[in-house]
Order: C-alpha cells, then sequence, then structure tokens
C-alpha cells in the first residue's frame, strides 16, 4: 500500500496525462495501467469553463486521483498561486511542486523548490516536490514537511533510464517519506530497477505517450513496477565475484 499524507493508494504507478496521439488512446493506456493517481500541470486544465467536459473530468469521476502540480512556475510565489487555484477549483489536496530552474535540462530550481515546499506545508497542502538526484536536497525536504520526494532518475522526457543510481539509493535509504522516482524513465526495464531499489512509486508519462504502442507500454510499466516491488520485497541474492554451486557437493560419494 502507497501512503501520501493521509491518502493510501493499491497502485505504485503514477501517470501523466499529455503528449498522448489521441483522447481515446489516452483513456485505454490510463484504463490498462491501473494507475490511481493522474498528474497534469494546471495551468493546461480548464478550469474557467466547467460547463465544458473533458478526460479529466471523465476519469475522476471513476476512481482515480488528480495530482495536479505547479509546472510554468518559476518562483516559490508563482507555484503557491498556482497550488491554490487547483485546490479552489475543488482539486485533490495533493500538489506536486514542479519549478523549473534551466530551460535546457529543465532540472528543478533547487531553493525555489524548498521555498515553496515550506509555504504550502504552512498552507495544509499535501507537498510531492519534484527534485534533482540530489541527497542533501531530499533530506532538507523531508524535513521541512514534505510528504514525498520525487527525484528524477534523468532529465524530463529524455528516456535515459536511472542515471545517477548511487544517488536515488542514497536518497531511499535516508528517506522516511515515500521516494517517488519521476522524469527520464524509457522503459520497463528503469521501473524495475527503480522498484527494486526501493522507491516506493514511479511516475512517468513520456515513456508511454511517446511509445509505438502506448496502450501496450502502460501494461508493460504497471507489470515492470509490480515485479521491482515483489523482488524488493523478496530480497536479491547478494553478488559474488566467483561462482557458487546451485547444487551441494557435500555427502557425494567420490570415485
Amino acid at each position: 500500500m502507497l501512503k501520501i499524507g493521509h491518502h493510501s493508494f493499491n497502485s505504485r504507478l503514477l501517470l501523466g496525462t499529455g503528449k498522448f496521439p489521441d483522447a481515446k488512446i489516452q483513456k485505454e493506456a490510463v484504463q490498462v495501467s491501473e494507475t490511481e493517481i493522474l498528474t497534469f500541470a494546471v495551468r493546461r486544465m480548464n478550469i474557467e469553463n466547467p460547463q465544458e467536459t473533458n478526460l479529466f473530468e471523465e476519469l475522476h469521476a471513476k476512481r482515480f486521483t488528480l495530482l495536479p502540480n505547479t509546472a510554468g512556475a518559476r518562483t516559490a510565489e508563482e507555484a503557491v498561486r498556482i497550488a491554490k487555484l487547483g485546490k479552489a477549483s475543488g482539486l485533490c489536496d495533493m500538489i506536486k511542486v514542479e519549478i523549473i530552474g534551466d530551460d535546457k535540462t529543465l532540472l528543478p530550481d533547487p531553493i525555489e523548490t524548498l521555498r515553496a515546499t515550506e509555504m504550502l506545508v504552512n498552507d495544509g497542502f499535501i507537498v510531492l516536490p519534484y527534485t534533482s538526484d540530489d541527497v542533501v536536497l531530499a533530506k532538507r525536504l523531508e524535513n521541512l514537511g514534505a510528504h514525498a520526494v520525487m527525484p528524477a532518475a534523468a532529465p524530463i522526457g529524455s528516456g535515459l533510464g536511472i542515471v545517477n543510481p548511487h544517488h536515488l539509493k542514497l536518497i531511499i535509504e535516508q528517506a522516511h517519506i515515500p521516494v517517488i522516482v519521476d522524469a527520464g524513465i524509457g522503459s520497463p526495464v528503469d521501473c524495475a530497477k527503480a522498484m527494486e531499489m526501493g522507491a516506493d512509486a514511479v511516475l512517468l508519462n513520456t515513456a508511454v505517450s511517446g511509445a509505438t504502442d502506448p496502450i501496450k507500454m502502460a501494461e508493460a510499466m504497471k507489470l515492470a513496477i509490480q515485479s521491482g516491488r515483489l523482488s524488493y520485497e523478496a530480497g536479491r541474492i547478494p553478488k559474488k565475484q566467483y561462482a557458487t554451486a546451485s547444487s551441494p557437493t557435500e555427502g557425494l560419494l567420490s570415485n
């Protein structure tokens, strides 16, 4: 069970909703993924015309929790305004803090992210900050009251997978809140690896929406996350320098 603040979820896959080829494929991919959390940018949602139906309303009416994010914000103050706008529109009390500090790498601004996290926690939000794989920054965010941390596996949309597994492992080991690997996932292998390392969940979008067959990829990601979690709970064997016989040799008769 994935627990974030007072929310509990069975699925450990969080799915973004952008860049799908069309609405039909988007909807089918979301459904086959069995995700319970859909994330989206508040700035891209039509909240001024409540009479106009959209995918979010259809899905939310069923079984999905909407996780708004503050994409487009450049300062803590902008992020807080966007978060409050989403909450006032009747969306979830969770918010993904996303404040990009560099246009080329799309890496988050650590200073503004820290400021926004503190402000939103004080305002009663359930805060999930998107961050780089900085071990110290992840701990600072937790100490400020973040309800989960979301370190990037790699730059957003790059598909590079986990470029710094050592730092990610350190973040996971020191955290007392959920660690949700976010951004840069390329294939199910990356999901399984993150979960086997002990991550609590994975958030992805482009790896599914940009796949040749997004629906099949959504299912593959779901299965990889489930498999990686089972492997983590089972406990893998230690790596060894030399071979170890799989059949015992003690007690065998010698010629």
